[in-house]
């Protein structure tokens, strides 16, 4: 069915609704004077289009696993310990030069029966909103170095390398924080040869 007016145009996100620890995953949830548990993390990147043009003030929401691999979702019955002092979510708009960073913890891998004994590798969902609300696309970040990429199921059905190795975020060790904090960059193309593979829009597979 074709989108309403009022589905492409609203709602509108601004500044004004982003709060100062929505980008803090490791803070944003956690009682006052603790924090969320596991290896400290800074995802950052760019948001760009077909041309290298960066997007300034896009709106990009993410989820993930807690350090032990469990989601905070009714639904997830894994036996990692839910942890009280991590929502696992978190969402930020795109700076003047495109830019967007997270704080978080790294995820666990965890399994899924997928085949009786598989793991899905340490991920980040990301979602990318456009100019309005339905205008979204969603994918998935790796880690550099995880032995679990090349086994996971939901990898293998990506039958582009180059495209497989556009989802995994490199370590970024000019941006780790000493004694604090690691960096991983993962930039997102919107479209083109060099798109991110999008699950809602496998463009140029």
């Amino acid at each position: 069915m074709p989108q309403t007016q009022t589905e492409l145009t609203g709602p509108v996100f601004g500044h004004n609704v982003i709060e100062p620890l929505d980008a803090d995953l490791i803070c944003n949830y956690a009682t006052p004077g603790e924090s969320a548990h596991g290896s400290r993390i800074l995802v950052h990147g760019t948001l760009q289009d077909e041309t290298g043009r960066l997007l300034p003030g896009k709106l990009i929401e993410m989820w993930q696993a807690n350090a032990g691999g469990r989601y905070r979702h009714v639904r997830d019955g894994y036996l990692a310990p839910i942890d009280d002092n991590f929502g696992g979510c978190g969402r930020c708009l795109t700076d003047d030069n495109g830019r967007y960073s997270f704080r978080t913890i790294l995820p666990g891998p965890y399994p899924w029966p997928n085949g009786g004994n598989d793991w899905r590798p340490a991920h980040i969902h990301f979602s990318v909103f456009g100019e309005g609300f339905a205008q979204r696309l969603i994918t998935q970040m790796y880690f550099e170095g995880d032995p679990h990429i090349a086994s996971c199921p939901i990898v293998q059905s990506i039958p582009d390398k180059k495209a497989i190795e556009r989802l995994v975020a490199r370590l970024d060790m000019d941006n780790t924080v000493p004694m604090d904090i690691r960096a991983y960059r993962f930039d997102i193309v919107l479209r083109g040869r060099h798109a991110t593979v999008f699950e809602n829009k496998l463009e140029g597979l």
